[in-house]
């Protein structure tokens, strides 16, 4: 993969978009509504997961039972 050479179009887009002064509370509200979309978009992938590798309650039960600490982590 190589490395990013400068911004993405949609990047581009939001920065003109956002060329403007704005309020603190406005900004807040952006920050908010990108986060539940990227949110909405993992929960999204998450469940069609769970589907495809039909993962159940009981998988999940397993592994909040497991043990996972590691050697590193004891003290």
């Amino acid at each position: 993969m190589q490395p990013s050479t400068g911004l993405n179009d949609v990047q581009l887009s939001l920065l003109r978009l956002f060329n403007r002064q704005m309020s603190y509370e406005e900004s807040v509200e952006i920050r908010n509504l990108l986060a539940k979309h990227y949110a909405e978009k993992l929960f999204a992938e998450v469940d069609k997961v769970v589907v495809e590798k039909n993962i159940t309650e009981v998988d999940y039960e397993k592994l909040r039972n497991q043990h996972h600490r590691t050697q590193s982590n004891q003290q």
